[in-house]
């Protein structure tokens, strides 16, 4: 593990713990500009975040879901410090805190923390991943009938035109839950589940979770097949699809 890494799962535990002491609170919410939730513990956890990065790695750009910045830098880390703010607010235990650092716009290490779990996955482009230190893989599972798969909701699928290819997919599975944001891709790395798909998110939503996923030996990719971060997209209104290598001619045949 390299120091960078090292120190990045530390920042990300000791955000963990910020943003734990906030749950099941009562906390106060507000509604950002999209509409999206947004509490104090987001902006103290971003605000530890940024301190702990610029005392470790000073000078280097920092991307963050509640503050912005670093847009212009090609390396750069990549924060969000809590994924899963609905799941947070509504006592739900899945949200993360997540940081990545990207070199020439493509993240090469991610971090990805459950606090609530007491769970933590990272992955080092080249090292493998790993949850609390123990390897992770994907698994294919060629019987349908024992495959599942998450998502996000169901209207931000039908909203963006992917719930009826979703449902084409899933109608043989055992099993399709909305156990949505990081959490869902993280069972994909682990082998629990085959597939996961958000219609849309943002950088800070996938930088780090990329690099875990597929260090896993599983594929990240567009709805269509397309890369997911290609250095000319936005950094929001992104897609992203994780899944086991065997599913991925069903996935494409169902959304073509």
């Amino acid at each position: 593990m390299t120091p960078r890494l090292e120190k990045a799962i530390a920042i990300a535990q000791e955000a963990g713990q910020l943003t734990l002491a906030h749950f099941r609170s009562g906390i106060h919410v507000e509604l950002k500009g999209d509409e999206s939730p947004v509490t104090r513990a987001d902006l103290e956890a971003e605000a530890l975040i940024r301190a702990r990065l610029q005392t470790a790695f000073p000078g280097e750009p920092v991307l963050g879901e509640e503050e912005g910045g670093g847009s212009d830098s090609p390396d750069r880390w990549v924060v969000d410090p809590i994924d899963g703010t609905k799941s947070f607010v509504c006592g739900v235990p899945l949200f993360g805190n997540l940081i990545a650092y990207e070199i020439g716009g493509q993240p090469v290490l991610g971090v990805v923390n459950f606090p609530a779990l007491g769970e933590t996955y990272w992955a080092e482009r080249g090292s493998g991943a790993y949850r609390n230190g123990q390897v992770i893989h994907v698994r294919d599972e060629p019987d349908s009938k024992r495959q599942a798969i998450c998502s996000g909701s169901f209207t931000s699928l039908k909203k963006h035109g992917r719930l009826d290819g979703l449902m084409r997919l899933a109608e043989p599975m055992m099993a399709h839950r909305t156990w949505g944001d990081a959490y869902g891709h993280m069972l994909v790395a682990a082998g629990n589940i085959q597939a996961m798909f958000d219609p849309v998110v943002s950088r800070w939503d996938v930088s780090a979770v990329i690099p875990i996923v597929e260090e896993a030996g599983g594929i990240c990719m567009g709805f269509d097949g397309s890369p997911v971060l290609d250095g000319h997209k936005p950094d929001g209104g992104l897609e992203l699809v994780s899944l086991a290598p065997g599913l991925k001619s069903r996935v494409l045949e169902c959304f073509s």
